[in-house]
């Protein structure tokens, strides 16, 4: 399994039950780093991951749950648990498959916390299930330590970011609550 990610030049985006993670403060100043919730299209119903990095660098950090292999863990894993990867999977570095975003933006202390949670989230996703541990629930998990509010993760990764940036207001900046 392949639990690293590769940074990789990119240029920036553009722009129901909950979670019950205590709401992040707004800040009204965009931070020099993000967290980018992304879904683009796939042979099936898409797929959900995140970039994140330092908005004045093009390389971006790629996190999103997948099957690890092709095809026969994908089918396999809508009755089972299946080996996973946590890294860019095809397509999610490509902007033509891109069907929803929503960036967030964070100071430089509170992004060294979500970097360090995204990795050791994916240090400890061994497995992937289409009905429980997906690529919607992992990105779910992000965004509730961001204190975010998370949507259902049985939706469709596109319908998926679209909620999760209205349960949020669609607003660009988080400030962690200090026992984060």
């Amino acid at each position: 399994m392949n639990s690293a990610t590769k940074p990789a030049a990119a240029a920036p985006s553009s722009s129901p039950a909950t979670s019950d993670a205590k709401p992040a403060r707004v800040s009204s100043v965009k931070g020099p780093y993000y967290v980018d919730f992304r879904a683009r299209t796939a042979a099936s119903y898409g797929h959900a991951f995140v970039w994140y990095g330092k908005t004045s660098q093009r390389a971006v950090e790629v996190a999103g749950l997948h099957p690890a292999g092709d095809t026969l863990p994908y089918v396999l894993g809508h009755l089972m648990f299946v080996p996973s990867e946590t890294g860019a999977s095809y397509g999610d570095l490509d902007e033509q498959y891109l069907t929803a975003s929503y960036r967030v933006y964070l100071n430089e202390a509170d992004a060294k916390k979500v970097f360090a949670y995204i990795k050791r989230l994916q240090a400890t996703s061994p497995v992937w299930n289409a009905g429980t541990t997906n690529c919607t629930n992992f990105i779910g998990r992000i965004a509730s330590f961001m204190g975010l509010k998370a949507p259902f993760h049985l939706l469709k990764p596109e319908e998926y970011i679209t909620q999760l940036r209205a349960l949020n207001g669609g607003r660009p900046t988080v400030q962690l609550v200090a026992n984060r």
